[in-house]
């Protein structure tokens, strides 16, 4: 039910593709689907032997002409060092990045820190691919025409950003730091897509419009049946999820529907002109006030630039052709 399909008949010969988390779930199905278009595909996930599983998984069902490759990188979003290390690999290998998919995640975990010592689901959701992002980010804008793509959730309509206690020291509920990691995903997108435009207001910035060619989206996928429920009978009781099932039962997804907004944001003819929008089922929606709040998204931009440790690398003005200085010493 609510389920709609990507339509496009586009192909990715030729193109470059990273999907984060993509060993399973709506990830795996992205990742499959970029491939059966011809496209190079980067697996970037946490466990490498389940991302070889995939692949092999994926090259077994998927037969046929204008195949593209299926290439495994390691990366755990819950360690600033292994972002780097995956980013400078990457930018080492690919001369080109025409699309990116920020969808690995974590949901309503237990409270617990990531190596760099920020709440997990901030740290995971938000905080990693932040920077995973803009250390690719000028390998992608001499790319474009090029798309970022964060997957997001309804839930964050229920989040606020709690800068005074963002790591949730003070008081931590599983659900509302969920909330608050999904609503700095559609934050992030709607400030990184107005960085990438330019002030309109401006005519040497409305020449920049045309010249950077890299378009974001945020999206929620739906109530997906995928690994990332795995920790609510942990958090709640055993059988929660069992019994959200079947109260949900007409809404959930199975992960090739689930991936179908992903697969639109990514290929679809008809987004390649919109960028700073928030999707589900396929057509664009309205995400909450907060979400709309460009004060809250620049605020959440700097606290963020800051919390990755970026303050001193001009992002918008590295060359594309060389590695950033972030990585150098990686």
């Amino acid at each position: 039910m609510f389920s709609n399909k990507c339509k496009s008949k586009a192909r990715l010969d030729g193109k470059t593709a990273i999907v984060t988390g993509s060993n399973t779930g709506i990830g795996k199905v992205t990742a499959k689907e970029f491939y059966r278009l011809g496209a190079k595909v980067i697996l970037a996930c946490r466990d490498v032997k389940k991302a070889e599983q995939a692949v092999s998984e994926i090259t077994a069902e998927v037969q046929g002409d204008g195949l593209g490759q299926l290439i495994i990188e390691e990366l755990d979003l819950a360690s600033f060092a292994s972002i780097k290390r995956c980013a400078k690999s990457i930018l080492q290998k690919e001369t080109k990045i025409h699309l990116l998919v920020n969808n690995a995640g974590v949901m309503t975990c237990p409270k617990g820190k990531t190596q760099d010592g920020f709440e997990t689901q901030f740290g995971i959701n938000h905080l990693g691919h932040f920077l995973f992002t803009l250390l690719l980010l000028p390998r992608i804008r001499s790319s474009a025409p090029a798309r970022i793509v964060i997957v997001s959730s309804l839930a964050h309509v229920f989040g606020s950003i709690d800068f005074k206690d963002i790591n949730h020291d003070k008081s931590y509920s599983p659900a509302i730091a969920y909330s608050q990691s999904k609503l700095a995903n559609v934050l992030f997108s709607k400030e990184l897509s107005r960085k990438l435009e330019g002030d309109e207001t401006n005519e040497k910035f409305k020449y920049l419009i045309l010249r950077t060619g890299v378009h974001v989206y945020s999206l929620h996928p739906g109530i997906v049946r995928t690994e990332l429920t795995r920790t609510l009978d942990q958090v709640y009781f055993p059988g929660m999820w069992f019994l959200g099932r079947i109260f949900l039962y007409p809404w959930v997804k199975n992960p090739k529907q689930g991936a179908q907004t992903t697969l639109y944001c990514s290929i679809d003819e008809k987004t390649e002109a919109e960028t700073g929008l928030y999707y589900s089922d396929c057509k664009v929606k309205e995400p909450s006030s907060l979400a709309r709040d460009p004060e809250l998204a620049k605020k959440l931009w700097e606290t963020s630039i800051e919390m990755v440790g970026l303050k001193d690398y001009d992002v918008f003005n590295c060359s594309g052709d060389v590695i950033p200085d972030p990585l150098k010493d990686v």
